[in-house]
């Protein structure tokens, strides 16, 4: 049965989700924009989920989970009674905040994806205050989808593309008893495959010598190759070992794949959970890609339900679970994160034939997180470390969007580039994105290209081909 939220666990889940999501902002001037503007907006936006749920009749705790946002003991002035009910009555039309202007052009200036990440937040904090009254009705989760999809059709219209999918607030809706038995997780694996997914079985799977091709074939990686080599060779002795009657010691096929953004990790991670599956290690070999946002919920009740689904669906192959250490959140022991990482413990133990876990993130922080659990530390004991990649290595990528895409470099927007890549690997800071920062610089350069290449009359083949320095380099009016 789910509990009752109280006002002060109401505060505590915001103000960490709201504490969350302002670390993930790495330019300190848009970290202390969002500071400044997202209480009173999230403030406004609870008004709106309660408009939407029809709630004439303002009780104590509308009041109480209203003054929550800014303290979580303090009793509420009398005076908010009048402010939360006049407006609930008087809410409008909602407007994106101000801040998500300036996220969604730090995210087209420097490749990331805050915006889409901001979005996703949103979504749970405004189930928070749908659960006042410990049901998130219909109407809510409508309002609060509405909400969501305004924010990312801003998104996509200036081009920003997301990473997986986005949080829909209708999977939080109550069900008419709250007591009763979940039963969609494990009806879930007792369904028959829907057709598209026997057409996926019946599809011929790569073998492990192609599989291994596209492993060497990504740029860099010298280590991470090495070590995945090993991987196999340690799996296929085991493997003659159990045939040749000799005893085998246990072992665990979990991993911890450390280092920064963009330095291919879930490239690999893809690739792994084929090579897993054609060694007959793991039966299907899809990947599924979360981060905490995926896992845990912003209410009391829904975590473990909301992670467990996931692991459903990874069930077979590998789950990967990006920048794992948020799931812990040191200075709160009661931090929900902590209640998806319980349920994860239980599924790799009772599923240690056909799930496996990676957790990736940045090294100092990954090792915090193994470390804050010894369910954690007995099951992550393999670690592969994927260094930044070097200017030189950065260019041969930026060849290989080049080439895959029908793009050429002249020789002198070949120069430009490699001068540019080095400076931007030798003076490298915190925001360095790796694979990402190229990828951002090829997609600009297409953009510009275009521009110039839209005005010639009759561009050849080799114009339609053919990036110049102009096209790679910033104008003065893209970087003011």
């Amino acid at each position: 049965m789910r509990g009752t939220l109280t006002p002060a666990q109401a505060h505590k889940q915001y103000d960490e989700a709201v504490s969350a999501y302002r670390k993930w902002i790495p330019d300190p001037t848009l970290r202390m924009e969002f500071g400044r503007q997202a209480d009173d907006y999230f403030r406004a936006c609870a008004l709106g989920v309660w408009q939407a749920d029809n709630a004439t009749e303002i009780t104590p705790r509308h009041v109480e989970f209203y003054n929550a946002i800014y303290s979580g003991t303090n009793a509420s002035p009398s005076a908010l009674y009048w402010e939360v009910a006049t407006g609930v009555a008087g809410y409008d039309l909602f407007q994106p905040p101000a801040f998500f202007q300036s996220l969604r052009d730090y995210d087209q200036r420097k490749g990331t994806t805050l915006s889409r990440r901001f979005v996703d937040q949103f979504t749970l904090i405004l189930l928070l205050f749908a659960a006042v009254d410990d049901v998130v009705s219909e109407s809510e989760a409508g309002f609060v989808n509405a909400c969501a999809d305004s924010l990312l059709a801003l998104c996509t219209k200036d081009g920003l593309s997301g990473d997986r999918p986005p949080l829909k607030a209708d999977e939080f809706i109550t069900k008419p008893h709250p007591g009763a038995p979940q039963p969609a997780a494990p009806q879930a694996t007792e369904q028959e495959p829907a057709p598209e997914e026997l057409a996926q079985e019946e599809e011929p799977q790569p073998s492990l010598e192609e599989l291994l091709e596209d492993l060497d074939s990504l740029c860099g990686l010298d280590q991470v190759k090495k070590d995945v080599k090993s991987l196999i060779n340690l799996v296929k002795v085991r493997k003659l070992r159990q045939e040749a009657g000799l005893p085998v010691p246990p072992m665990s096929l979990h991993l911890v794949f450390l280092g920064n953004p963009g330095t291919g990790k879930t490239t690999v991670a893809r690739l792994l959970a084929k090579i897993y599956r054609s060694m007959g290690v793991l039966p299907k070999g899809q990947l599924v890609e979360v981060d905490r946002s995926g896992l845990v919920a912003g209410f009391v009740g829904q975590t473990a339900i909301k992670t467990q689904e996931v692991i459903q669906k990874a069930i077979g192959g590998v789950l990967f679970i990006d920048e794992a250490y948020a799931l812990v959140n040191q200075d709160s022991p009661n931090d929900f994160g902590h209640e998806a990482i319980e349920v994860l413990l239980k599924n790799m133990e009772d599923h240690r034939k056909d799930l496996i876990v990676i957790v990736a993130g940045y090294s100092e922080l990954m090792e915090r997180f193994i470390h804050a659990n010894p369910g954690l530390e007995s099951r992550f004991n393999k670690y592969f470390y994927f260094a930044d990649y070097d200017g030189g290595q950065l260019f041969s990528i930026l060849e290989s969007m080049c080439k895959k895409n029908g793009y050429t470099l002249s020789p002198e927007a070949a120069q430009w580039a490699k001068e540019d890549l080095e400076t931007l690997y030798q003076e490298r800071d915190e925001n360095f994105g790796n694979a990402r920062d190229v990828r951002n610089l090829f997609e600009k350069a297409v953009s510009r290209q275009s521009d110039r290449v839209a005005k010639l009359d009759a561009p050849t083949r080799e114009q339609l081909m053919e990036l110049l320095p102009e096209d790679l380099k910033e104008s003065e009016d893209e970087t003011t």
